[in-house]
C-alpha cells in the first residue's frame, strides 16, 4: 500500500524544512529539498506506526495474529 501526503517545504537560510498539514507533528528538515522531504517522509513513517501500534493495543490476539 503507497500512501502520499502533502509536503510544504520552506526555506530558511541555507536550510530548507518540511511539514504535512495532514499528519500535526511531522516534521523534516535539511540542507537540500530532497534532504528535509527525505526526513519529512521519516518522521511520518515513525508516527504513522505509533499510531498504528496505539491503535492495536488491547485488541484480541485472534485479530492481531489470524
Amino acid at each position: 500500500m503507497k500512501n502520499e501526503f502533502t509536503a510544504v517545504v520552506e526555506r530558511d537560510g541555507e536550510w530548507f524544512s518540511a511539514y504535512c498539514p495532514e499528519i500535526p507533528g511531522a516534521n523534516g528538515q535539511g540542507q537540500t529539498i530532497e534532504e528535509s522531504k527525505a526526513s519529512l517522509a521519516d518522521a511520518i513513517a515513525l508516527i504513522l506506526e505509533d499510531r498504528r501500534e496505539d491503535g492495536l493495543r488491547g485488541a484480541p490476539l485472534d485479530l492481531l495474529n489470524p
